[in-house]
């Protein structure tokens, strides 16, 4: 199929745009390559200490031979149920890297906090800068300079942006990324969300609320609803960083260990050292950006990767732009519905053809590049696969169904949910902003309203239960930015303002703050830049200001009051929000964070 013209319209100007930093970073990853095993370029006492603890047999091959090394990237924590499974997988690696004749060691940790434990709380101002954190931690990992490919053991939020990051600054070492896959599902999302709306109005007691929560969450691996955890691994199945149909298998598995010791020993076929050299930074160029971005309106995911993809792309020497998203969303077709756009979870959403189908109806409608390089090997057809066990254990790809098991949740590209994806780009008088409406409905694409201006989000819950907000009207919660704050999630809106809407009021939220992947009915225009922190069009606002947030125009404005915009900008006291919970140790973060519409983050856009 013939690729759609606005895709290759799209990516031909990315790749001009990004010629000359992408062909120095191409530059850095030739010259890094070499014909022998990385440390052999240390010295007898510095290879001496890398393989000191090591097993006999192990140490051995470090020590004299050839064979490749393997360095693990973990994100392994027991307290996020996403990442409790990975405490099994270094063994399982080291046992299969054995087996495919190579070695393989934990090369380090990285620290994987968790935005369900943290929201609403100081943590949370803690979450986004995690991912620069560990970006940050893979490179002191990988610093050792003792391995040929590396396995990047992550799920969550920030975890896996991070993580590759950092690999994209050790772009010329292959690199798989290897998931733990969903919990089975729980209480269904829909019952959740009526507890949850019940609270808010004061409905439901804690301990129905805490019930229905540990019903949701209740055992090993990711989250099952399509936030941003989610939304990562069908982003690393579309850019070819997985192996193919490993993103949604459930944990402690047999598919899933084989999947796991899979990834080890295809990792020790790709360094240098053989014939099918594939690092990392080249499989990561514009066509696989484009490509993470056509999967994310596909199928409604997290805005939380509006800042995530614009900083991946960054360190492959990508300059990706808002801009880019928004000419992406206007041809691709909404092919899922997936919790909170639809009642279904991503178990659901597997069961049905999952990516392996989502995959090859978008290839067949020349959606995506198809030629681009994976780890898998060349070419995206190689992911319209499903991953079954074989009695003898191995692992055998059958082609995806020719049909969806359930157009309630995936549908062909040709019979779309929407025509047009989930992630829109708003901009105005306010500056510009991000706003998903994939589970919105259309008559809520436009709301105008007199706006309510808060600067925390718990006021936001206090005045509605004082009934002052019980009206048509814009929340504006601001002061939320990576300056001002390190950009929270103000997920904990969503009830609140939900309870609102289904009153019959026109509701919006507008904030320079994030909402994630769980974002849901309400239309919020969201990482509003300039933000307020740095006197932002939002810090003149007032209440009673009548704002217009239009998804269907694109637009964020004031209506009225041509005199608001030389009003001298609102100043927060942000002082309780800069210590306490560790917050005191990322004053330089937010200090030279970037704008949200260039990723807020705070590394260099390439390596140095």
């Amino acid at each position: 199929m013939q690729l759609h013209p606005i895709v290759a319209q799209v990516t031909q100007r990315i790749v001009e745009r990004s010629a000359p930093r992408r062909q120095a970073y191409l530059a850095r990853i030739a010259a890094a390559q070499g014909n022998a095993p990385q440390r052999r370029r240390l010295s007898c006492g510095n290879l001496a200490h890398g393989f000191a603890a090591c097993a006999p047999g192990d140490k051995q091959a470090l020590r004299s031979g050839a064979a490749p090394n393997l360095g693990i990237v973990t994100s392994y924590n027991d307290m996020l149920s996403a990442h409790q499974p990975l405490e099994r997988y270094p063994e399982l690696l080291k046992a299969a890297a054995r087996e495919a004749g190579a070695t393989a060691q934990v090369a380090g940790g990285v620290p994987a906090m968790c935005d369900g434990v943290t929201q609403g709380r100081e943590g949370m101002e803690l979450s986004l800068f995690s991912r620069d954190v560990i970006a940050m931690s893979a490179a002191v990992a990988l610093s050792h300079d003792m391995f040929d490919a590396a396995l990047y053991l992550g799920v969550c939020d920030k975890i896996v942006p991070g993580l590759l990051i950092g690999a994209l600054h050790f772009g010329h070492l292959p690199g798989i990324f290897v998931p733990a896959g969903p919990m089975t599902s729980g209480l269904p999302n829909d019952e959740k969300s009526r507890v949850r709306q019940r609270y808010a109005t004061g409905e439901a007691t804690r301990e129905e609320l805490l019930e229905a929560e540990a019903r949701s969450y209740h055992g090993p691996g990711t989250c099952t609803f399509y936030g941003t955890a989610n939304s990562n691994q069908m982003l690393m199945e579309l850019m070819g960083l997985h192996l193919p149909g490993s993103s949604f298998v459930h944990p402690n598995t047999p598919l899933r260990d084989a999947l796991t010791a899979q990834a080890a020993q295809r990792a020790a076929q790709i360094t240098a050292l053989g014939d099918d050299w594939r690092p990392i930074g080249r499989i990561v160029d514009e066509r696989a950006i484009v490509n993470g971005v056509i999967g994310l309106h596909a199928t409604g995911g997290s805005t939380n990767h509006l800042l995530h993809l614009i900083a991946i792309a960054a360190a492959a020497g990508v300059e990706l732009r808002l801009e880019d998203f928004d000419a992406l969303s206007a041809v691709v077709p909404l092919l899922a519905r997936v919790y909170p756009n639809g009642s279904a979870d991503v178990n659901h959403f597997h069961a049905a053809g999952g990516l392996a189908f989502l995959i090859g109806e978008l290839l067949d409608a020349g959606l995506l590049h198809g030629d681009v390089e994976t780890v898998a090997g060349p070419g995206l057809n190689r992911y319209r696969v499903e991953a079954r066990l074989e009695g003898d254990g191995r692992i055998a790809y059958v082609p995806a169904a020719g049909r969806s098991g359930d157009p309630s949740v995936l549908r062909p590209a040709a019979e779309p949910f929407r025509a047009d994806g989930g992630l829109r780009v708003l901009s105005g008088a306010l500056g510009t902003a991000a706003i998903k409406v994939s589970a919105v409905p259309e008559d809520r694409w436009t709301v105008q309203a007199p706006c309510r201006v808060f600067a925390e989000q718990h006021e936001v819950k206090q005045a509605f239960e004082r009934g002052e907000l019980d009206r048509d009207v814009v929340v504006v919660v601001r002061f939320q930015g990576p300056r001002a704050n390190g950009m929270p999630e103000l997920h904990q809106l969503t009830p609140t303002l939900t309870v609102l809407q289904k009153r019959g009021h026109r509701v919006a939220l507008v904030t320079d703050g994030r909402m994630s992947g769980a974002s849901g009915q309400v239309p919020a225009a969201i990482h509003v830049t300039p933000e307020a922190a740095v006197g932002g069009p939002l810090a003149r606002l007032r209440d009673g200001d009548v704002l217009r947030v239009d998804a269907v125009a694109g637009t964020l404005e004031v209506i009225g009051d041509a005199d608001w915009s030389a009003r001298a900008p609102a100043v927060a006291d942000l002082s309780t929000h800069h210590v306490g919970m560790g917050r005191e140790l990322f004053a330089a973060f937010r200090d030279y964070a970037a704008p949200a519409d260039r990723g807020a983050g705070v590394l260099p856009p390439q390596p140095l």
